[in-house]
């Protein structure tokens, strides 16, 4: 058989493909060849194959090294044949990176080369494995993931004096109107005024060049850094000096044989909130079961039961001041400062570069503040009570007094120092708190009753639930005040000239404004329903005709919440403005009226500065709880800002003011474990280690589960949120705190009362006995709303003592 050998003719790389085809031809091979080559030279033969073929079938280079584009201008391939239109795509999508080349601007016969993701590989891979819908999914996922982690290394990375520009899709506008000058004359001011009793940070982008003197921080003895060519000295500080008295962290524990219950807190102790925060802040993973037990133990609430082992010095946050506070000079204050008070910043062309001011408003004049106070630790006052730091605790009111405020002053009387327990008030040691309670008379958007003061006390007097708390024995510790919306803003300096141009729009919350009538569109419309005379004429207007025109339970005249359908809206909108006004006057602590009082707040009172908590899980406040300090620089920024805002005090527009400025330092936000312990498990929170007790919803506080009914009757106060300042309960005015008992349950004392919330318009005869209590008759597992009830009720009938082991003495 004649063999034949295989010869190919290969056309010019010049010769175009279709003028200069290649041929194939067969012709004999020499006898000498043989017609098969050997099994151990195969291999060899097949790799020359194959880069024989990619040489012949793959597209001619180009002058600059790379293969010509296989797509014509139209978009149609230009394979040549279908192997190299496999080998082309094959060899595209295999790879994870494609390569880009782009030429190198002032650099001939170099091109730069950069390799980016296969998008079409990977869309292909993802689809291919997870299915359509699912990898579509997951590479959008992956997407937001990288793009997510290339921000937040830039935020980590990068400096808090960096200018970052304005985003291009902005959020919410700015609500800064304080330049850079003020605002740190507003740190300043709270610093060296013993308001900032912290270790915390100043922000740097507050540019200050000067460390202030902190008279409430203890000396420190960390070493100042000394600059060097590899750590350049910063231009802005960022802490304080501390030139305070000492601080000496208490062991409080009940000692025998008084152990049956907790001792009363040292009168004149410091909480520190620093502790608190690094133990307790939910941001960093803390736990409110935790916390609790670092507050119960620090506080000596445990009453000589402790069963924790060990030492537990970490957990002590009650601390007293030991000493003066230390006097210095100008001379001494630069020489101390550090490296960094020598160091002077290059001033920039804006001084308020950083800052991005709120639109369309120019910035505030200087900002005058009065002269810094002068801080005094405990002991070295000459009085028991420091009239810089008043302990004033308010709470406003607005419609007929329920069951709810009444709670709330008997929680109040059940924990509080008030010393009702002697007599004699003349060795006292420590300083009696107050209870201001604000009653607006009438609807929030209605007009002054000259009569309302009268008024007022006509109506607590003959409420079942206000009567008790005019009795002499609590003249001292619970005052009414009457509120008055112009009086108490006219009392503000910072907006009294200014805030009658938001009568219409007065009733802001978060930007959402309720229009209310005009004064005298008001007046005009009582006028008309009463039948008096209006501009000359007589109005005729029948009851019935009135109450069609005008509803007493609509949004504008409503009084209280009723129901949650019928919920007081203005009332509440209102409330937000009223605690910022009365902090801002008179100092102290506002609570909601929808607060209960759970332990001794003797060590809050000694941190001198403000503080609200924590949104539960969201970094923004709550002001149900809001400590401020009178004529504070913090209150004069608050109001001038909320001034340009439209006077909107909602708590999270509160919170962008303190963003915005870099102030969120100066008004402490509290963990919510402090004061509403169950909020995060209502919000499907830490609900696999949640506090004692366990509510997935505020409303198992008035109506306890069956399957959780036991702990309130056998637990008792003690077992209710134990280290928790207070709890919160979230409105539900009107549900009653005990159903069966819907009434105040305090003796014999105060049978009046009893008899006409029971009897109604019969309490006045006499003759009529009331009902028997029957045990059977009662709720068979009470909830612990009705377990409070009655142990605060126990303490003012004599039968048992306050949390602290105090009996009352009439």
């Amino acid at each position: 058989m004649e063999a034949y050998s295989c010869i190919l003719r290969l056309r010019p790389v010049h010769s175009p493909a279709h003028l200069a085809p290649t041929s194939v031809h067969l012709v004999p091979s020499s006898s000498k060849s043989p017609p098969f080559l050997p099994p151990a030279t195969r291999p060899a033969t097949a790799v020359a194959r194959n880069a024989l073929m990619s040489v012949l079938f793959s597209a001619p280079p180009r002058a600059n090294g790379f293969r010509e584009k296989a797509w014509t201008p139209n978009g149609l391939p230009t394979f040549s044949s279908a192997i190299q239109e496999k080998m082309s795509r094959h060899s595209k999508s295999s790879s994870w990176v494609i390569s880009l080349s782009i030429p190198i601007p002032g650099v001939r016969n170099r091109r730069l080369r950069l390799f980016l993701p296969n998008f079409p590989h990977l869309h292909n891979r993802t689809i291919t494995r997870f299915g359509r819908r699912r990898g579509m999914l997951l590479l959008l996922l992956a997407c937001a993931s990288f793009f997510g982690t290339v921000f937040m290394l830039s935020r980590h990375f990068s400096t808090e004096e960096k200018p970052w520009s304005p985003p291009f899709f902005p959020g919410d506008p700015s609500t800064l109107v304080f330049g850079r000058e003020d605002l740190q004359k507003i740190w300043r001011w709270e610093v060296e005024s013993g308001h900032y009793p912290s270790t915390r940070e100043i922000p740097k982008a507050i540019g200050l060049t000067h460390p202030p003197i902190n008279p409430a921080l203890p000396p420190t003895k960390k070493a100042v850094a000394i600059p060097s060519r590899f750590r350049p000295p910063s231009a802005h500080v960022s802490e304080t000096i501390g030139r305070g008295p000492k601080r000496a962290y208490l062991d409080i524990q009940a000692r025998p044989p008084h152990v049956a219950y907790p001792p009363r807190p040292v009168p004149g102790s410091v909480a520190d909130l620093d502790v608190i925060m690094d133990l307790c802040d939910f941001s960093t993973g803390k736990y409110v079961r935790d916390c609790l037990e670092v507050l119960r133990l620090g506080g000596g609430l445990d009453n000589a039961a402790r069963i924790r082992r060990g030492n537990l010095d970490e957990w002590k946050y009650i601390y007293m001041e030991e000493g003066d506070v230390e006097r210095y000079s100008d001379s001494v204050y630069l020489a101390k400062a550090g490296f960094d008070g020598l160091i002077q910043p290059s001033a920039p062309a804006d001084p308020n570069a950083g800052l991005y001011k709120k639109p369309r408003v120019e910035w505030e004049l200087p900002v005058q503040l009065p002269p810094t106070l002068q801080h005094h630790p405990y002991k070295t006052l000459p009085a028991t009570c420091d009239p810089e730091n008043p302990r004033l605790f308010h709470m406003f009111w607005t419609g007929p007094f329920t069951d709810k405020p009444y709670l709330a002053l008997m929680s109040y009387l059940f924990t509080q120092n008030l010393r009702l327990n002697v007599h004699d008030d003349t060795d006292a040691l420590s300083c009696r708190p107050k209870f201001w309670l604000w009653i607006n008379p009438g609807p929030a958007a209605s007009i002054p009753n000259p009569n309302a003061l009268h008024d007022m006390f006509e109506q607590l007097k003959s409420s079942p639930w206000a009567s008790p708390f005019l009795h002499p024995r609590f003249k001292d510790v619970i005052t009414f005040k009457l509120w008055n919306t112009t009086e108490q803003l006219d009392g503000i300096p910072e907006i009294k000239h200014e805030w009658r141009t938001f009568q219409d729009t007065l009733f802001n919350s978060g930007g959402h404004i309720i229009q209310v009538p005009q004064k005298e569109e008001a007046a005009q419309e009582v006028a008309e329903a009463t039948g008096e005379v209006v501009n000359g004429t007589q109005a005729n207007a029948s009851p019935t005709k009135v109450s069609q025109q005008k509803d007493d339970d609509d949004m504008l005249n409503r009084l209280g919440s009723k129901s949650a359908s019928s919920y007081d809206r203005l009332s509440v909108i209102l409330s937000d403005m009223a605690r910022f006004v009365l902090c801002h006057r008179f100092g102290g602590v506002y609570l909601d009226a929808d607060t209960i009082f759970l332990r001794d707040w003797e060590e809050l009172w000694g941190w001198k500065g403000a503080f609200a908590y924590r949104w539960s899980r969201l970094e923004k406040y709550n002001t149900a709880v809001l400590r401020m300090n009178k004529n504070s620089a913090l209150g004069t920024f608050l109001f001038r800002t909320a001034l340009k805002n439209g006077l909107d005090f909602h708590p999270m527009t509160v919170s962008k003011y303190t963003k915005d400025a870099y102030l969120e330092g100066l008004l402490l936000r509290l963990p919510d474990a402090l004061f509403d312990s169950a909020w995060l498990n209502t919000e499907y929170y830490q609900r696999d280690r949640p506090p004692q007790p366990y509510f997935t919803e505020f409303g198992e506080f008035f109506d306890t589960p069956a399957r959780n009914g036991g702990p309130p009757a056998a637990l008792g106060f003690e077992g209710f949120f134990r280290g928790a300042y207070s709890y919160h309960f979230h409105n539900f005015w009107w549900k009653p705190f005990d159903p069966s008992r819907n009434y105040p349950d305090l003796g014999s004392r105060f049978i009046d009362g009893e008899r006409l919330a029971r009897l109604g318009d019969m309490a006045t005869n006499t003759t009529i006995e009331l009902p028997p209590d029957i045990v059977s008759e009662d709720k068979r597992d009470l909830d612990w709303a009705t377990v409070l009830k009655r142990t605060f009720e126990a303490y003012i009938r004599g039968e048992r003592p306050n949390m602290y082991g105090e009996w009352l003495q009439w």
